[in-house]
């Protein structure tokens, strides 16, 4: 009978004051970052230090911190360094990995999108648009603006005040007659010289002289014109004139904070409640109000301070976005100063940051905290709602408990064609945005239209890439409640193939129309039980109709987003060196694709834009590939 060695018992892994005291004995007064990890590896915290020892010493003492900073000691099993130069680049290190890394006991800004910005570009006739992203293209950029709505409402009152063109360089340059724009008086029709280039240069001058704040002696060079047009007796233009100091008057009159004092700042208010923080961003550039918007970085105590998130904010904020000369603050930092040499360096120019105890800059202060703890109140009212909603659903279709993370899948396509699958996520927050997926069905052995092919392969590489990134469910990203688009045979078929992959644990559930397909007869359907239906007027039925709906939208928008990118493609997108500005080239010069594919080598050269070394390249494209 042969023996078996005892099992041995795997060890702790030490952890705590004691495993941080051991690194003290190997740092020096260096400024730099730490990091702080658990016993899976996984960063808990991203610190800066103006001088790592005493930072990290702090760490080994036993008393003196709040239940969070003590639970993170407790938790770390290993530390990190890097040292600087100075302790500004320990700053900007420090946000960088914080953005990267996401750690646990960090303040993380979650919702990190660039704003949009007015462009007027840098063309004999310059058109007017909404950008966003790098300013890669040349033209002058005013911004920027809290959102897209806040830029389309300020390019139209524009367009009527100013009437400058929004359309494309290509619609510009092969227009005939007057579009719609002109007939209703929002653009005063350069494209078929309607208008002189001098005049329309003086327009798009008074345009920017109003996007840089110069907008009273803009008015005051109005009423002038219009006086001398009306001396002159061309009294239709002085008509023209006065309807459009009109519409600057009514513009400057609806955006409402317009402070006299302050030309450039981002007022930056918070209000922490209850372990949950809203900052509020108000923009000021030129002396106006570009609009405002609300975030709510991830804070995971109700016992950090407003320092703390607020200085994190302001790092993370300012990580990707240029900083304007001012920030206006609602509370205290620890440290202003390095802040504001922090963002100065980054500016390439000097940035302030400044704590207003009294007069205008107080009121833009006291406006933005306002306007948080309103925001932070309707959040919190809202994500109550959605708890009672998530019980209910739990309740309803016997889950262990409410789900923390619902991932709901649809697919679109027309006849098999430009086939998509979506997957939306909702949670206690409501959806999920930066969670949606999209996928490119790429079975070529499907039939078109093959509904159950094209949600195996979409789940098949869902959970696949899952298992692989985080086999042990420990990153948050593993669903607790799949809701399919379908009847029993749409949840059998998707069993099955979650049993294929050994994911057996998720409970799943089918949403099938009813009788007549009626919204409100909804039936639901799950494995080895028999269907159910909710009564008509209940919230969870509301609930799940209107997760349904977002996949539904959500994979309808993304179908159609692939089939307009397909029906505008031609052969020149696959021809090294030919991006959309020379496919415009091309395309205006021949007339079509064709034509350019049929090219002699010689008039390739001679079109406008292209190199003798893009046109043989053009040329042995289309003449080497059979």
């Amino acid at each position: 009978m042969s023996e078996h060695p005892p099992e041995t018992e795997s060890k702790p892994v030490p952890a705590g004051h004691e495993v941080i005291a051991a690194y003290v004995r190997m740092l020096t007064g260096q400024p730099g970052v730490y990091r702080m990890l658990d016993a899976q590896a996984r960063v808990l915290y991203v610190g800066k230090a103006r001088n790592l020892k005493a930072r990290v010493t702090s760490y080994t003492r036993p008393k003196g911190h709040s239940g969070r900073i003590l639970k993170m000691i407790s938790e770390t099993t290993e530390m990190m360094f890097l040292t600087t130069k100075t302790e500004t680049e320990a700053l900007l290190l420090e946000q960088n990995l914080i953005k990267q890394l996401k750690p646990k006991y960090n303040v993380l800004l979650r919702d990190d999108k660039s704003f949009p910005n007015i462009l007027v570009t840098d063309h004999d006739f310059p058109m007017i648009k909404r950008h966003r992203g790098a300013k890669k293209q040349k033209g002058n950029y005013y911004g920027p603006f809290a959102s897209a709505r806040a830029v389309s409402s300020s390019l139209a009152q524009l367009q009527r005040i100013f009437l400058l063109r929004n359309c494309s360089d290509s619609d510009f340059e092969t227009r005939t007659r007057p579009c719609l724009q002109y007939q209703i008086k929002r653009c005063s029709g350069p494209c078929v010289g309607k208008i002189s280039a001098e005049d329309y240069a003086e327009n798009v001058r008074d345009a920017e002289r109003y996007l840089s704040g110069k907008s009273t002696g803009l008015q005051s060079k109005l009423a002038v014109d219009m006086q001398a047009a009306s001396d002159s007796l061309a009294f239709e233009k002085a008509a023209a004139i006065r309807d459009r100091i009109k519409a600057l008057t009514q513009l400057q009159g609806a955006q409402g904070i317009n402070p006299r004092s302050t030309p450039e700042a981002d007022v930056i208010a918070l209000h922490l409640e209850g372990g949950q923080a809203c900052v509020q961003v108000f923009f000021i550039r030129a002396n106006q109000s570009w609009g405002n918007r609300d975030f709510y970085p991830r804070v995971g105590s109700a016992e950090i301070e407003e320092s703390e998130v607020l200085e994190a904010f302001i790092g993370q904020f300012y990580d990707s976005k240029e900083p304007p000369r001012l920030l206006l603050v609602s509370h205290p930092l620890e440290n202003p100063e390095l802040l504001a040499e922090a963002l100065s360096e980054k500016a390439d120019r000097k940035v302030e940051v400044l704590l207003p105890m009294r007069g205008e800059k107080a009121e833009l202060v006291e406006s933005a905290s306002r306007n948080a703890r309103e925001s932070l109140a309707r959040k919190m009212a809202d994500s109550a709602a959605q708890g009672k909603l998530l019980k209910g659903l739990a309740e309803a279709f016997g889950l262990d408990g409410p789900p923390q993370r619902i991932e709901v899948y649809d697919n679109s396509h027309i006849q098999g064609a430009h086939a998509v699958g979506a997957m939306i996520v909702a949670g206690p927050e409501g959806f999920m945005k930066n969670q949606y997926r999209k996928f490119n069905i790429k079975g070529e052995d499907l039939t078109p239209g093959d509904d159950f092919g094209m949600m195996k392969e979409v789940l098949m590489r869902r959970f696949k890439r899952l298992l692989k990134e985080d086999p042990t469910k420990r990153e948050g990203h593993w669903p607790d409640l799949l809701l399919i688009d379908g009847g029993i045979g749409q949840v059998s078929a998707v069993r099955a193939i979650m049993d294929e992959m050994g994911v057996n644990d998720i409970p799943m559930v089918g949403v099938a129309k009813g009788v007549d397909r009626d919204a409100g007869k909804e039936e639901f359907y799950r494995t080895g039980k028999p269907p159910f239906a909710l009564r008509h007027n209940d919230p969870v039925l509301y609930f799940v109709q209107r997760l349904r709906d977002e996949a539904h939208r959500f994979a309808i928008g993304t179908h159609r987003a692939k089939r307009s990118k397909a029906i505008g493609a031609t052969p020149l997108d696959d021809v090294p060196g030919v991006g959309a500005g020379r496919k415009r080239a091309l395309l205006l010069h021949f007339g079509s694709a064709k034509a350019v594919s049929r090219a002699a080598l010689a008039d390739l050269k001679a079109a406008p834009g292209i190199s003798s070394k893009l046109a043989e390249t053009i040329y042995d494209y289309f003449h080497e590939k059979g």
